[in-house]
């Protein structure tokens, strides 16, 4: 059964940093885009940023840029989300998700993780 299996949340002071894990299992991460998502409680699910499936291209929101950044190694079928300069608006659950293949930027996706949960305190 294919899945994403995020790991490396946790909580973190402001201005910290933490290094987010996603883990593909049942499926090969090589010919796809990946994608990183957040919730905070209360709010929708936004798009931190997604990088195509050669790693070469990387899009960012707005809010993180400068701060986050992803990358991958197809060789372990896993994508990272370093995340640095932590602020407490960061706060919530990141999840990770693949695109359908060879689709770049991606619009929708084909598996989604349940996420980890980070937090950040002030």
């Amino acid at each position: 059964q294919a899945r994403l299996v995020e790991s490396g949340g946790g909580l973190a002071q402001a201005g910290g940093s933490l290094t987010l894990s996603c883990a593909a299992s049942g499926l090969s991460l090589n010919s796809r885009s990946m994608g990183w998502f957040r919730q905070a409680p209360g709010k929708e699910r936004e798009s931190v940023g997604v990088i195509s499936y050669s790693g070469g291209s990387t899009i960012y929101t707005e809010s993180v840029k400068g701060r986050f950044t992803i990358s991958r190694d197809n060789a372990k079928n896993t994508v990272f989300l370093q995340m640095n300069s932590l602020k407490p608006e960061d706060t919530g659950v990141y999840s990770c998700a693949a695109s359908y293949l060879s689709e770049w930027p991606p619009t929708t996706y084909a598996y989604v993780g349940l996420g980890t949960q980070v937090t950040v305190s002030s």
